[in-house]
């Protein structure tokens, strides 16, 4: 069975500084906890290395990676370059940089590799667009995505990593997926990855919040959660962490 896992992505929010002080107060809370991890901006992760440094047990990864390991390429930063920085983890395939940024099954698969390469535990976002969905095409779209990166580095490093469901309608839009919705694609993921993705971590992203944390981590195939505005602040973070210890 994997272990309950609970992420936070910072987004582009805040400062180096105000991100040392969320991540200071994320260590302060005692009790029992899942595995935890924060994804603060780039310029920030210096900060929460250090604020961090005497609690190890806190993750920090880095929000996107280039698929290359070195070059001109301005503006862009390397696996190996997180990795010297602290960084343990890494989000690809973020449905923001898909929307956004343009990056196509083929490049995700790409940067996965690179951050596997460096060292890194890369988390797999995955989801499908609104129009996918009323079309019911979402379990088609979800295969896909998974099979690009399978098709580059295997199904066994693909399990040996962590995969985040967040339909696109749902991050950032104060829309949730229904518990049976999410159950229904982690389901499928699972089913996808077969035995070999048994111990495989899977999260659900897409406005997490206090409110509904507790009936998605009710569902079987549910490991924890991406949590990205609800993460900006300890007090909620940890609220929705001890949920998830109290369901799992």
């Amino acid at each position: 069975m994997a272990k309950p896992l609970l992420a936070g992505n910072w987004k582009m929010h805040g400062t180096a500084t105000s991100a040392a002080k969320l991540a200071s107060q994320l260590a302060d809370y005692t009790g029992e906890k899942p595995e935890i991890m924060v994804f603060p901006s780039f310029v920030s992760i210096p900060a929460v290395v250090a604020a961090l440094s005497e609690h190890s047990e806190i993750a920090i990864g880095a929000q996107n990676i280039s698929h290359h390991t070195e070059g001109a390429y301005t503006g862009e930063v390397s696996g190996q370059m997180l990795a010297g920085t602290g960084c343990s983890h890494v989000l690809v395939g973020h449905s923001e940089r898909r929307t956004y940024n343009a990056e196509n099954n083929e490049l995700v698969a790409e940067k996965f590799a690179a951050a596997q390469a460096s060292g890194l535990t890369p988390i797999l976002c995955i989801g499908e667009t609104l129009q996918q969905r009323q079309d019911r095409l979402q379990l088609q779209v979800i295969k896909a995505q998974i099979a690009a990166v399978i098709e580059k580095v295997g199904l066994q490093n693909v399990c040996n990593a962590i995969i985040a469901y967040e339909p696109v309608w749902a991050v950032g839009t104060g829309e949730t997926a229904t518990p049976e919705q999410a159950q229904q694609v982690h389901s499928f993921i699972r089913a996808e990855l077969g035995e070999q993705g048994e111990d495989t971590q899977l999260l659900y992203g897409g406005s997490i919040n206090a409110d509904n944390a507790a009936a998605l981590f009710a569902q079987p195939d549910i490991d924890g959660g991406l949590v990205g505005g609800a993460s900006l602040e300890a007090e909620h973070f940890m609220n929705i962490a001890q949920q998830l210890i109290e369901r799992k």
